[in-house]
């Protein structure tokens, strides 16, 4: 009986992980953090000031460019608490309400940044289709409203999970594997049984970022179809160099996330690092090299920026 009671015991705080085996590490790692999430938070915020503050940027394109550097932002602070307390200050204790409140947050963000490289994919196929019609089709209010869809459906279809984890008790561990909070991870700590958890955390995944990962390779598909139809060649690799940025970004936002479904489904008993360093490059690598590929694509953008710093 005495073995039973000990099992039900209740653990009061989650433990976060640094990358393990790195610890003779810990002295640059805290600066490479610091020297991204500075990147990430001033590309970001330049970005927001730009198109803010010019009219001449005042286009769908921009102000899709727009939601995705709030939503970078959003990311980046979400995770800066707990991965730079742990290397600076070595802060691995997280109350339950600060994990399932960070969780949500990254999940939500996540979410929201897949749609919304959804509606720049829309955005990358209506400037080429319809050029002639392009900024009847998508005006001021309709891209309001599309940014408004986005955020309710990352909200409504996330803030279940919190609650959910919030009825579990934790007992068989409070060791996290990463120095942040995720759903699947803290899900796997409960002692009760987590099979709605499951079901919902892969309904989730597949209502939002695999429906909008099909929906973006459709639109490049047609993309692809219209472009292959234009006469002139140079008009052909015109069109397609407007869409070399966007690619860049699906790019940087799925491909980590594909690979760490990939290694859970197929190779479980992969190396704990690789899935560590892949966790780190999904959330931290997209904030800091979208504003870069943007500004370095972008001539209209770039000349802007340049402009700012001159003066």
């Amino acid at each position: 009986m005495s073995a039973i009671n000990d099992t039900k015991f209740s653990y009061a705080v989650f433990l976060l992980t640094g990358i393990p085996g790195q610890e003779d590490s810990y002295l640059w790692i805290p600066i490479a953090f610091c020297f991204m999430y500075i990147i990430s938070i001033v590309g970001n915020s330049v970005i927001l000031f730009i198109v803010k503050t010019d009219e001449s940027l005042h286009e769908p394109m921009y102000i899709f460019l727009s939601m995705l550097a709030i939503t970078d932002l959003g990311l980046s602070i979400a995770t800066i608490p707990t991965v730079l307390g742990i290397y600076l200050f070595n802060f691995r204790d997280i109350n339950f309400d600060a994990c399932f409140a960070q969780l949500f947050f990254i999940h939500t963000l996540q979410c929201i940044e897949s749609a919304v490289l959804l509606l720049m994919a829309f955005d990358r196929f209506i400037a080429i289709r319809d050029p002639l019609r392009y900024a009847s089709i998508l005006t001021l209010p309709r891209i309001a409203k599309m940014g408004l869809v986005v955020a309710v459906r990352g909200v409504a279809v996330i803030l279940p999970l919190p609650f959910l984890l919030k009825r579990f008790q934790y007992c068989r561990a409070n060791v996290l594997s990463h120095s942040y909070c995720l759903h699947q991870e803290v899900m796997k700590l409960a002692c009760s049984d987590i099979a709605v958890n499951s079901i919902y955390g892969l309904f989730t995944t597949l209502l939002t970022m695999g429906l909008d990962s099909l929906l973006i390779f459709l639109s490049y598909v047609m993309i692809l179809k219209t472009v292959l139809s234009i006469a002139s060649h140079t008009e052909c690799l015109k069109a397609l160099n407007t869409c070399v940025s966007h690619l860049c970004a699906v790019l940087l936002f799925y491909s980590p996330e594909i690979a760490l479904s990939l290694i859970h489904r197929f190779a479980k008993d992969s190396s704990p690092l690789l899935q560590i360093l892949l966790g780190y490059i999904s959330l931290l690598l997209p904030p800091l090299m979208n504003p870069i590929v943007y500004s370095v694509k972008s001539k209209h953008l770039r000349a802007r920026i340049i402009r700012v710093f001159v003066k």
